[in-house]
């Protein structure tokens, strides 16, 4: 009777421990049964920690700042295309002594002409344009009348480089300045058909160092070639009117590797 008693009350007392053991066998299959599942699903990051997108289409797309770029270079085309300039087509006065030889994109211009037996060749560079009158330094009543404190204006000019050749392959080299009302001349030299690597030719004085009269002389002799006021005002207009081309076209090259 008291082992009766006994087997009862150890049965109850193991009851509760024997539930707390389904309970956790039950968690612990639940437990490896989600864990399993969760093997083929995608993991969910926490919403504290961002997540990344990524496109196959990396790189299609132009940053902002190329298309502001572009647009400011549009704005720039359509103002160089209102001008008269970029498509003026020059005509040449009968009395230009020389052939002209425009190669677009380049900056300088090549002139040739026969001259008595001689090869006059002068390369016309962009022009040096001045949109307005430089104003004059402001001298204080004080100071004295010393010319070099006035700022002088500056001029539109067009630099040259004119070469005359003889048959037998020596020159003489001219490096001018021409302004819409003279020719300067600031250096020339002698070059001879057959250089030498070794030896440095004396190229004579500094052109404003050389005598009055034979200043006057050689821009005679430079005059009878062609290089006299009548062609120099044709050749201002002329390159011009190509600095407005070749700036277009420079922009539109500018636009075409923007946009590839």
């Amino acid at each position: 009777m008291a082992f009766s008693a006994y087997i009862r009350k150890s049965a109850s007392s193991l009851a509760p421990m024997a539930n707390r053991f389904i309970r956790v066998n039950r968690s612990y299959r639940s437990a490896i049964f989600i864990a399993s599942n969760n093997l083929c699903q995608k993991p969910t990051l926490s919403p504290f920690v961002p997540q990344l997108h990524f496109s196959s289409a990396v790189g299609t797309k132009k940053p902002s700042s190329d298309e502001s770029l572009l647009r400011v270079i549009d704005s720039e085309i359509k103002c160089a295309t209102e001008t008269d300039d970029h498509d003026r087509v020059e005509e040449i006065p009968s009395s230009f002594p020389f052939k002209i030889e425009d190669n677009r994109g380049h900056q300088t211009v090549t002139l040739t002409r026969e001259y008595q037996g001689e090869l006059v060749k002068v390369e016309v560079y962009m022009p040096d344009l001045v949109t307005g009158v430089k104003a004059e330094a402001v001298r204080d009543d004080d100071d004295d009348d010393d010319d070099d404190d006035i700022e002088k204006p500056g001029r539109t000019s067009l630099p040259l480089v004119v070469t005359v050749s003889k048959s037998s392959g020596a020159s003489l080299e001219f490096s001018c300045v021409a302004y819409p009302d003279e020719i300067a001349i600031d250096s020339l030299a002698v070059r001879k058909s057959e250089k030498s690597e070794d030896d440095v030719a004396y190229e004579g004085p500094e052109f404003h160092d050389l005598d009055e009269k034979l200043k006057k002389a050689f821009h005679k002799y430079l005059e009878i070639r062609g290089i006299k006021p009548s062609s120099i005002n044709f050749l201002f207009e002329y390159m011009i009117n190509k600095d407005s081309r070749e700036y277009l076209n420079w922009l539109n090259n500018l636009k075409n590797f923007i946009e590839a």
